[in-house]
């Protein structure tokens, strides 16, 4: 196939069409596969619809990498305004917010301090707070930041990815504070000595990884969150989990908006706690070409969209 995932991460990371693609009409036309819209009004209608179906939703707005310590600080007060919705709403809203929307390539004691805020405003909201995971580049620094908040503020979880070699040493060091992992399979482009590069070793990792996190759970020592599409997988996961008497709610699904719709909705009707996580902003660009480079067979539908 021509537009295979290296095709799609090569375009995540050109600036110029980051700041020009996201402008023209029939590629925002395809973009709704995915996202219900720009507007944070438009997420919180997105949850609200999904509710009646009995998901929860995780809530994000796209962006990444800011260096300017204002843009930062509208992050922090955006979130802030976000969880006052979903308290005054009654939703059943979490958020999921990346170090470096909050300035952690700026000032790391600055991106600590939102953090904190943040997990706070969760709790005080009876909401969930999600630190998610960027390149390998961060991972220790992010690691290190969920450590402190989740000390303080246990409704807080930290995205974890398979396709990266030190994972698995990651998790068993996570077990030591209770933690609550989101377990993805990685959408960015890593060196070959960093992450797996064939999708079937990834598979392979997250499996045995979703192993070590359903024992973890079984004695009590974290909550796991399985956030990926392959539906063969989860079904393997949920089997798993049977066998090993971890019950639904004690593990959870999530997946995307706009992705294996049905089969979410399946697993819901079957007992399982799924939430889908809904995007929103402008800065949509990086991360859909990231979604694509995770199932490249969705060029097919993007190009049907562009052309209207």
């Amino acid at each position: 196939m021509p537009f295979g995932r290296g095709f799609f991460l090569a375009l995540a990371k050109s600036s110029y069409l980051n700041d020009h693609v996201t402008k023209w009409g029939f590629v925002r036309r395809a973009t709704r596969k995915f996202m219900p819209g720009e507007a944070p009004e438009d997420a919180l209608n997105a949850c609200a619809e999904l509710a009646k179906g009995g998901r929860g939703t995780i809530f994000t707005k796209l962006g990444e990498a800011i260096t300017n310590a204002a843009e930062a600080k509208a992050v922090r007060d955006h979130y802030i305004w976000l969880f006052d919705q979903i308290r005054a709403t009654n939703l059943p809203g979490h958020v999921s917010v990346k170090p470096t929307q909050l300035g952690l390539d700026i000032d790391a004691k600055m991106c600590e301090e939102y953090t904190f805020e943040l997990a706070a405003k969760a709790q005080a909201c009876g909401s969930f707070l999600w630190i998610d995971m960027e390149d390998s580049a961060y991972v220790d620094r992010t690691i290190d930041l969920y450590k402190k908040v989740k000390a303080r503020y246990p409704d807080t979880g930290l995205a974890i990815q398979a396709y990266l070699f030190r994972t698995a040493k990651d998790i068993a060091d996570l077990m030591t504070v209770n933690p609550v992992i989101r377990l993805v399979k990685g959408a960015y482009a890593e060196p070959p000595h960093v992450a797996f590069p064939r999708k079937a070793d990834t598979d392979r990792a997250y499996y045995e990884l979703s192993d070590t996190m359903l024992q973890a759970a079984k004695a009590g020592n974290c909550l796991p969150i399985f956030g990926t599409h392959d539906v063969a997988l989860v079904g393997r996961i949920i089997a798993r989990a049977k066998e090993l008497g971890v019950g639904p709610g004690k593990y959870e699904v999530h997946m995307l908006y706009g992705i294996k719709d049905a089969e979410q909705m399946r697993f819901r009707a079957d007992g399982q706690v799924v939430k889908t996580l809904v995007s929103y902003g402008s800065s949509w660009f990086k991360w859909y070409m990231r979604r694509l480079a995770e199932r490249p067979a969705n060029v097919g539908f993007v190009i049907r969209s562009m052309l209207g």
